[in-house]
């Protein structure tokens, strides 16, 4: 790991203004012994999702977060060809199924025929706040399951949600019926031409308050939710909700239902501190805390009080039922996102669940030294135990695009190859000067194996 003092040199490099170039340095990742790591595949735009068919084909998307024009691509001979393009940004996941690709991307899900052909299976996903709705996973009911993420980070819309001005009504939807507290959070109302102010409720549209006990009605496509339907999107079904961020749902060799989870942020009218990310066991039909909980946790506690700021009250008078406890809890700030279960003994542990961190993309974290090895890493989670030690990570503890290293930047997926290996997404490198300012072209798979003995 760095040490603080290596902070001052990091910090003079960026200084200095040089344009940055994705450098590629496998030898700068620690794995554990008995293991290599390589560059399999560069040259990517920004992807956040991948998938091998049954034939052993690698299809990998770009997420449209820089181009605004998502794309599907097949791997073939080194090569990235063009299969599919036109989706709504961002396009968020990719699976195959029965020879068809499907395509989470805002507000839809899509499939793609073998000759192109596209078609719209499910739409009017409420994905038009902060968070989308996510990769579709094949469960053994033969239906398909996906997460779908909140409009807002804790349950208020405020003036963190960039969204507002174009789409001034939206709010979070409960999966049942919710009884409230009455809460309302005063802000400067942006639609006044005057200095005016306004209150809003949880669940309810900016500017609209809250009364005591108000009582809002459940709806199948309930915002931070799972959600599942028949192959060809009919028959959409509520399968739990209280979920924030449901990133990746994937079956395990159980045919357990997982997901990663992304915890509060300090940030709206409603901040959220020390909220950790979470691995969770889905159970149909539970709630899983949020608007009120975080792992676990109500966020009346105090140590979830953000600094200088008030102790966040809990918005519901009577909760749905406990929560569960997550499988897995990460650092907070990690933003868990894609993973596989290790099906090849070879590998290691027989279905270990391996997870993509893609961390943070500030600069700072207030309070700390920038990102202290959190995030820009790969987990591994035991799943006989629940815990979690990590498996690959930069040597500096830090991502790539803060020390010019040649490792990890940003890992958003992780899937093991027909081959026993497992491949990681690395969705882009930012500059020293600007983490925040991805480069095109600086997406990266790669490929750890284990070392014969």
């Amino acid at each position: 790991m760095v040490d603080k003092m290596d902070i001052v040199s990091i910090l003079m490099d960026r200084e200095e203004g040089k344009d940055a170039k994705r450098r590629l340095n496998p030898s700068d990742i620690e794995l554990p012994p008995g293991y290599q790591i390589e560059v399999f595949a560069e040259g990517l735009n920004t992807p956040s999702s991948m998938v091998f068919n049954d034939l052993g084909d690698l299809y990998v998307n770009d997420s449209g977060f820089l181009s605004n024009d998502p794309k599907v691509y097949k791997y073939i001979d080194g090569s990235f060809v063009l299969i599919a393009e036109g989706f709504h940004a961002p396009m968020t996941g990719i699976n195959y199924h029965n020879e068809d690709i499907y395509v989470s991307h805002k507000g839809k899900i899509t499939t793609v025929k073998p000759d192109g052909t596209k078609k719209d299976i499910l739409m009017g996903l409420p994905s038009y706040g902060d968070y989308t709705n996510n990769q579709v996973v094949f469960g053994p009911d033969g239906k398909m399951y996906f997460g779908q993420g909140t409009v807002t980070n804790s349950g208020v819309v405020g003036l963190d949600n960039r969204w507002l001005v174009d789409c001034p009504s939206l709010c979070d939807i409960p999966g049942s019926y919710v009884l409230l507290n009455g809460q309302n959070y005063k802000t400067r109302n942006i639609f006044s031409g005057n200095d005016e102010t306004t209150l809003t409720g949880a669940f309810c549209s900016f500017g609209t308050p809250n009364r005591p006990y108000e009582v809002h009605r459940a709806a199948v496509k309930a915002s931070g939710s799972i959600l599942k339907a028949n192959i060809d999107g009919t028959n959409l079904e509520l399968v739990v909700w209280g979920l924030r961020t449901p990133h990746k749902c994937k079956f395990d060799h159980y045919n357990r239902l997982f997901t990663t989870n992304h915890g509060y942020e300090v940030r709206g009218s409603r901040p959220i501190a020390n909220a950790k990310d979470e691995f969770h066991l889905i159970l149909p039909g539970a709630w899983y805390g949020w608007p009120d909980y975080s792992a676990g946790q109500p966020v009346n506690q105090p140590h979830f009080k953000p600094e200088g700021r008030v102790q966040p009250e809990l918005l519901l008078a009577m909760h749905p039922s406990t929560p569960p406890t997550p499988f897995a809890t990460f650092s907070p700030k990690s933003y868990v996102m894609g993973f596989d279960f290790n099906t090849n003994p070879e590998f290691g542990a027989y279905g270990d669940a391996y997870v993509a961190e893609f961390g943070s993309v500030g600069i700072f974290v207030k309070g700390d030294i920038p990102y202290s090895g959190i995030g820009h890493k790969v987990s591994k989670i035991d799943m006989t135990s629940g815990l979690v030690t990590t498996f690959a990570i930069n040597k500096t503890g830090y991502p790539a695009s803060l020390t010019g290293s040649g490792g990890f930047s940003h890992p958003i997926d992780a899937v093991f190859g027909p081959d026993g290996a497992l491949y990681i997404l690395d969705f882009a490198s930012g500059t020293k000067e600007n983490p925040k300012d991805f480069q095109p072209n600086t997406g990266v798979i790669w490929k750890i194996s284990k070392l014969s003995s």
